[in-house]
C-alpha cells in the first residue's frame, strides 16, 4: 500500500482526522496541542496520527493535501485545514455548525 493509499484509508475510515505532531496527551508542539484542545473542547471524537512516529507520512500528508503544514484536519474525508484556519474557524463558531453536520450525518 503506497503512502497515499494509506491516508486515504485514514481519512476514509474516520470521520475525523488530525495528522498532528505528538498525541492529543502529549502534543510535540504548539499548534498541534491548539487543533487537539479546540476538537476536545467541541466535545469530537477523533482519529489522530503522529507524523513524528512515521517520516514517509509527515512527507506524504503535506504532498497528499498540497498543504505545507502539521497539523492538518479532515472531517468526512475532506481537508479543513491547519491551526490558524481551524483557530479562525472555532473562534466564529463555524467549525461547530461544519462538525455538528458532518459528523452527525
Amino acid at each position: 500500500m503506497t503512502i497515499a493509499e494509506t491516508i486515504q484509508q485514514q481519512i476514509t475510515e474516520n470521520k475525523v482526522v488530525l495528522y498532528m505532531k505528538g498525541t492529543p496527551d502529549f502534543p510535540q508542539c504548539g499548534f498541534s496541542a491548539t487543533t487537539a484542545h479546540i476538537l476536545s473542547e467541541n466535545n469530537i471524537t477523533f482519529f489522530s496520527v503522529d507524523v513524528l512516529d512515521d517520516d514517509s507520512i509527515r512527507s506524504g500528508i503535506k504532498e497528499f493535501s498540497n498543504w505545507p503544514t502539521i497539523p492538518q484536519l479532515y472531517i468526512n474525508g475532506k481537508f479543513v485545514g491547519g491551526c490558524d484556519i481551524i483557530r479562525d474557524m472555532h473562534e466564529s463558531g463555524e467549525l461547530a455548525a461544519l462538525l455538528q453536520q458532518e459528523v452527525s450525518s
